[in-house]
């Protein structure tokens, strides 16, 4: 699914370009020269995923208004076919992917007709069976976010696609918190480890605080996948500008994302490249504290340790203390031992 040594970083236009074809291009524009792998937007119909009746969530009333509906807000929000079509082109000739969540069941037959390798699970579609199958039944990648939901919603959401044909393996889990913006004492980002440990599945993060620290900490505890909102202004009107990253910030986010992801590194405890140089240069040698005549025996008061590192390390203190001194040593000479033949032993 994902290579382990690199972070997909998923820079989430959602729906930000508030219904206009241009605002989406400069967003895939804005995404790109940040260095994100994928932009994704969202792909829905706004009366197969809403009701008139339904409300609109705080959050959205708060930053949009509450003079309409959540149907109308939506209306507002859907991009066409043709949108798609002119946003793939778009992506492709910036050197970026084209990813969108789907939000209902003809929205993911028309993101399947279009050849993507995987899809989203956004949070809200986490315990709708007859999503969660059609998904399942593509039999590609999919990246499962978990807001709102308890381990037992999210092993009943992995259980109903391997029951539907997916393999576990094919899998990547999100964690998530549902709030624009998430409070930061509700973020909970050790959570993302407890996933991956209950299921034994890639985690990832998918970040709605305020700023980047939170998606870069997620990196240093292992997400695969690292999705955050971004808008182009976040004075804009709309239900996600408030709590999505300026262009700038996100380019800062992917920076750090990478960085992070550099140093990382293995697991594995060894002596690096650029260490080797400065080995002698700072560790120390068993030298003679003070002149020293041949026969005279090595003691803890004619022997001190002192840089650079070129000669007997001090762990061999032991080894050396209680020999006779094979020949005269001046003060600071590097002390060395002898074998029975005559020639110095290795340092």
């Amino acid at each position: 699914m994902t290579d382990k040594n690199h972070v997909l970083v998923i820079a989430e236009a959602g729906v930000n370009h508030n219904g206009d074809l241009e605002k989406a291009k400069s967003l895939v524009d804005a995404a790109a020269a940040a260095g994100a792998d994928l932009v994704k937007f969202q792909t829905f119909k706004a009366d197969k995923i809403a009701s008139g009746a339904a409300k609109k969530a705080d959050y959205q009333a708060r930053n949009d208004g509450d003079t309409d509906s959540q149907l109308d807000m939506l209306k507002r929000l859907e991009l066409s076919r043709a949108d798609h079509e002119a946003l793939i082109a778009h992506c492709k000739n910036r050197g970026i992917g084209f990813f969108s969540t789907g939000f209902d069941l003809d929205s993911l037959d028309y993101l399947a007709g279009l050849g993507f390798d995987q899809f989203k699970i956004p949070s809200g579609e986490i315990t709708n069976l007859p999503y969660l199958r059609r998904i399942a039944s593509f039999g590609r990648d999919v990246i499962l976010s978990t807001g709102m939901a308890s381990l037992g919603d999210i092993e009943a959401a992995i259980e109903a696609l391997e029951v539907a044909g997916l393999s576990r393996d094919r899998i990547t889990v999100l964690h998530c918190t549902t709030e624009y913006p998430a409070p930061m004492d509700e973020v909970n980002l050790l959570a993302m480890q407890t996933i991956g440990q209950a299921f034994g599945v890639p985690v990832g993060y998918s970040d709605h605080t305020e700023g980047i620290e939170v998606a870069i900490a997620a990196t240093a505890l292992g997400a695969t996948v690292i999705e955050k909102h971004f808008t182009l202004d976040r004075t804009l009107p709309g239900p996600d500008h408030a709590a999505s990253l300026e262009p700038d910030e996100l380019a800062a986010m992917v920076r750090g994302i990478r960085r992070i992801e550099a140093a990382l590194g293995g697991a594995t405890k060894r002596l690096t490249k650029s260490e080797a140089s400065n080995k002698a240069v700072v560790r120390k040698s068993i030298v003679a504290a003070k002149p020293i005549v041949k026969g005279e025996i090595f003691s803890d008061d004619n022997l001190t340790a002192k840089r650079p590192g070129t000669g007997l390390s001090p762990m061999r203190w032991d080894e050396v203390v209680g020999r006779p001194a094979p020949r005269d040593f001046a003060e600071d000479d590097l002390i060395e031992l002898v074998a029975s033949n005559g020639e110095p032993l290795s340092s």
